[in-house]
């Protein structure tokens, strides 16, 4: 996967700590634009995608950080 616009660092974090990051900082990027969460919270792997088909967002998919860590990347399109 590319580069995101925007990688948020949630690797310490519970659920529902990662998808609230998430909500707080999608606006920083543009619309079209992807934000990468980074976390071990196995959680994620279900709450990021369940939480862009909430949003109206584009869940992209999992690839992995340079650490090995999973990185959920989403799109941002409104």
């Amino acid at each position: 996967m590319s580069p995101a616009d925007l990688e948020l660092d949630c690797r310490e974090m519970l659920c529902p700590m990662p998808v609230i990051e998430l909500a707080r900082h999608v606006g920083d990027v543009a619309v079209g634009g992807t934000v990468a969460v980074v976390t071990r919270d196995a959680a994620a792997r279900v709450d990021v995608p369940a939480w862009c088909r909430m949003r109206g967002h584009e869940y992209v998919g999992e690839d992995a950080a340079d650490d090995g860590v999973p990185r959920h990347v989403v799109r941002r399109l409104a």
